[in-house]
């Protein structure tokens, strides 16, 4: 049937009158909202009105300064992990791609090493890295010239052991994440480059890597989301960051479900402001694009 004749078979409408176009009405999914908004909203009010939660305690330890010094760590601890991580993963994804053999070996067996092994893992071992190498000692290989020695402890601290930790486990999966976003690229990309007369470096900074954004941010995003909340595994080494301020509180007055509600606030609004961030960053390295299905499920949620 041709569309000619499916408007002939159109009823026709009266002059100066409109159809009233009417939303088809789905009771199964009405009833499925209001059943599940009426157990999310018993949920929430049974961990809201319970008395062992303490709101009191919440509230007097939510500012507290042990808190907010905690919230500055953690902070801290995420933002120098993840220049690590950027700085050692963008190293790593080149050496990936590179056409030197060994350059290729050495960043697949960092990047077997780091993600094959637990992160919790890692973290303890550099905190008892001085247990491994007592002294780090600077000298020539295989002679007695030594122009540094120092013992282990009184170089890597609990937060400087967490640093390197994190930094160099995320190192490589960022470097996973900055391969891909580099082998996004058309490849006729570098051909142009070479045509004008760039070198390598100078057109993967100028031309491959600045396109490859696009794809690199949405995943890095959730890299920094998940990092901020890493952070609290560096309380197995007492890294001071906001966890383990809040255990040092509980273990002495054993308001254990209070605190730990006050460490999740935090850990949620920090969270919050980072996803709006991430938001802000893909509306400005995805303008021009589309978005696609790929980019809409990678944002990350509070």
């Amino acid at each position: 049937m041709t569309a000619a004749s499916q408007e002939a078979r159109r009823p026709a409408v009266p002059a100066g009158e409109e159809l009233t176009v009417r939303r088809l009405r789905r009771r199964g999914r009405t009833i499925a909202a209001v059943v599940v908004g009426a157990a999310a909203l018993g949920i929430a009010w049974s961990f809201a009105a319970n008395p062992n939660l303490d709101w009191p305690t919440v509230v007097a330890y939510l500012f507290a300064q042990l808190t907010v010094k905690g919230v500055w760590v953690t902070l801290y601890l995420t933002v120098i992990s993840m220049l690590i991580g950027l700085v050692g993963g963008t190293a790593l994804a080149v050496m990936a791609l590179s056409d030197n053999y060994v350059l290729r070996m050495v960043a697949a067996g960092y990047t077997t090493l780091f993600r094959g092994t637990p992160l919790l893992v890692q973290i303890i071992f550099w905190g008892f890295i001085g247990a491994f190498f007592p002294k780090v000692t600077i000298g020539i290989p295989f002679t007695d010239v030594v122009f540094y020695s120092a013992q282990t402890s009184s170089l890597i601290s609990a937060t400087t052991a967490a640093i390197l930790a994190l930094g160099l486990n995320e190192a490589a999966y960022a470097s996973e994440i900055v391969r891909s976003g580099i082998q996004s690229v058309d490849p006729g990309q570098r051909e142009a480059a070479a045509a004008l007369g760039l070198g390598p470096t100078a057109t993967m900074q100028r031309i491959v890597l600045p396109q490859a954004m696009r794809v690199i941010v949405p995943p890095m995003g959730n890299e920094v989301v998940n990092m901020l909340k890493t952070t609290s595994l560096v309380s197995v080494i007492a890294g001071n960051d906001l966890l383990t301020n809040v255990q040092q509180v509980y273990s002495q007055n054993y308001k254990v479900i209070p605190l730990l509600v006050v460490a999740s606030v935090w850990y949620l609004l920090l969270t919050a402001v980072l996803s709006l961030a991430q938001r802000q960053l893909e509306k400005r390295y995805g303008r021009g694009h589309a978005p696609t299905v790929a980019n809409r499920s990678s944002r990350s949620t509070v």
